[in-house]
């Protein structure tokens, strides 16, 4: 039997975003019998603290996991996984400025995947951008393991350390549900029975290029129903009051539940994704098990995801072009996405994947 002790997250039962669902799915069903798992969880984001969860152990720190606490989080997780596990499995890189201390005294081996590049996210100042490439830099540096989501990741990752890395992605095939009891509910309550629309869901980020996307079907008048949290940013409040009243274009608030996303997804003629950092975004590999075309912003961690048989846009022109062609003329592209899927980004293959490593 193997320890493994899982930090960096919020915690599970998953509620919060990529990583968290990775640990939602490596663990439970996909484990193998010889791998005992300990997740550590933000015992401000779960009141309720569980004991287990779906095989794996949970311990709890009295921190958040996230925002001004989240390095100290991850450093007190860190230092209390190291006793009584054989391997610690790292997600993110911003309490590995911890490590150089941290080897001093500790040789516990650790498998660190650093994300998508952090520290080019536009949303973070100067100064936070030179602490997470510094982190970075030290998780590459001390990690026995380093794991990339992505070709592109990967690539980075040897160009500018010389080291070589893991490729693991994300799974998808969790949102795989029946949804025929709220199907017609769903299309009803979001007034799109019976109407043609293209589909989009991410954070409103600069980065996610969401001012691209919604210029371009002001200019098409196809209509777009696009969900995302446009009130946490500056950014999203702006986009949201610029496009609100625009006849085609429906701006909902967060969907946390899968059956009615998976209902808005499986019903889209277009499928839009506008990540230009990040690595694999998860959003993108679960939209590819619904066999829609997916049209996508060109940056080489998109194209690999979708092993370059989507299409790809890098502006508003560019994306009102294709949206101009013949909805058949994407057929290929809608089953190329769900077969990709369906070979790469399955929750069983991942898991067994990240125990290699171990």
């Amino acid at each position: 039997m193997v320890r493994i002790a899982i930090i960096g997250t919020v915690g599970v039962p998953a509620s919060y975003g990529g990583f968290e669902t990775l640990v939602e799915n490596i663990i439970g069903v996909n484990a193998s019998a010889e791998v005992a798992y300990t997740v550590y969880c933000s015992g401000k984001s779960y009141p309720e603290r569980l004991p287990s969860y779906k095989g794996a152990s949970l311990r709890y720190i009295p921190l958040q996991a996230n925002g001004g606490q989240s390095i100290l989080y991850d450093i007190w997780s860190l230092l209390k996984a190291t006793r009584g596990n054989d391997v610690v499995l790292v997600l993110g890189v911003s309490g590995c400025c911890f490590l150089p201390v941290y080897r001093l005294f500790s040789k516990k081996r650790l498998v660190i995947n650093i994300d998508g590049l952090e520290h080019r996210r536009e949303k973070w100042g100067k100064w936070t951008r030179r602490f997470l490439k510094f982190s970075e830099r030290m998780a590459v540096k001390y990690a026995d393991v380093i794991v990339s989501d992505n070709k592109g990741i990967q690539d980075y990752v040897k160009e500018e350390y010389g080291k070589d890395s893991a490729l693991i992605a994300y799974g998808g095939d969790h949102v795989l549900c029946d949804i025929a009891d709220v199907e017609k509910e769903v299309l009803q309550q979001y007034g799109l029975e019976g109407m043609a629309y293209s589909f989009s869901l991410c954070r409103i980020e600069p980065e996610n290029n969401v001012h691209i996307t919604l210029e371009a079907f002001k200019r098409s008048g196809q209509t777009l129903v696009f969900v995302g949290n446009w009130e946490r940013s500056q950014y999203g409040k702006e986009l949201f009051e610029k496009y609100k009243d625009s006849a085609n274009i429906h701006l909902f608030p967060p969907v946390y539940d899968l059956k009615v996303l998976n209902v808005l997804r499986s019903h889209c003629t277009f499928y839009i994704h506008g990540h230009s950092a990040g690595g694999t975004n998860p959003s993108l590999v679960e939209a590819m098990f619904f066999g829609k075309p997916i049209l996508a912003y060109d940056v080489v961690y998109n194209r690999e995801t979708t092993e370059g048989k989507a299409n790809y846009f890098a502006n508003s022109e560019e994306l009102v072009a294709l949206l101009s062609r013949p909805v058949a003329s994407y057929q290929s592209n809608a089953e190329c996405m769900e077969e990709i899927a369906q070979r790469r980004y399955r929750w069983s293959v991942i898991a067994r994947e990240y125990e290699k490593l171990y």
